[in-house]
């Protein structure tokens, strides 16, 4: 009697599991880290990986030179739907002179989006975003151009690194929404090429600042 395709695929998985495959590396362990300890400042290691990745990386020593620095951003654009739905950054901006903010306009409406994050992974070049700021699981997302501030104090070097951070900053409480955000949204699935801004922003900007 001829077995069906179904069956005879059945028969062999069968037979195969008759026959365990030894471990390979019985003595391998899971828990040693595979990637390569970073060879230079966290600073620049993110910087190379995130411009590898089409981000766009600014440094800045002070408040005073991240206002500088986004005044010049916004004013080459001639952006004038820019919003912030973080209370304290909006404050700080202000306190600086930063008077670009238009919280009138919507997330639907707006140019660009600028938001804070949990933590920066330097090698991966990555932001760790969670609904447990302000920004909530939106702003970072729809808005067609993402600018993140930031402060070397979150630096890490690794995802594992970051995790642990989150961990002791909200304890039991994680935020519903931890999202990891490597460059601006892209893929390559339509015929190979690559298509940016599909599904997210189409530019991140990441705004650097010592302290």
């Amino acid at each position: 009697m001829q077995l069906s395709s179904r069956e005879n695929i059945l028969s062999k998985i069968r037979q195969a599991l008759r026959k365990p495959v030894e471990i390979p590396f019985p003595d391998r362990s899971h828990t040693e880290f595979v990637y390569q300890p970073a060879t230079q400042d966290l600073e620049l290691e993110f910087a190379e990986n995130f411009t590898k990745l089409q981000g766009r990386f600014s440094f800045c020593a002070n408040h005073a030179e991240l206002v500088e620095q986004l005044t010049t951003l916004v004013n080459s654009r001639k952006w004038t739907k820019l919003i912030c739905k973080e209370e304290n950054l909006v404050n700080l901006l202000a306190a600086n002179n930063f008077a670009s903010i238009n919280n009138t306009v919507t997330l639907h409406d707006c140019e660009a989006a600028i938001t804070t994050c949990e933590t920066l992974i330097a090698r991966t070049g990555s932001l760790i975003l969670s609904s447990g700021n302000q920004s909530g699981r939106t702003n970072s997302v729809y808005a067609p151009i993402h600018i993140c501030i930031a402060y070397t104090s979150q630096m890490v070097y690794d995802i594992a690194d970051g995790l642990n951070l989150l961990k002791k900053k909200y304890g039991n409480n994680l935020p519903s929404l931890i999202s990891l955000a490597t460059g601006p949204s892209r893929t390559a699935d339509i015929e190979k090429t690559l298509v940016v801004g599909v599904h997210g922003p189409k530019e991140v900007f990441c705004f650097l600042v010592e302290g």
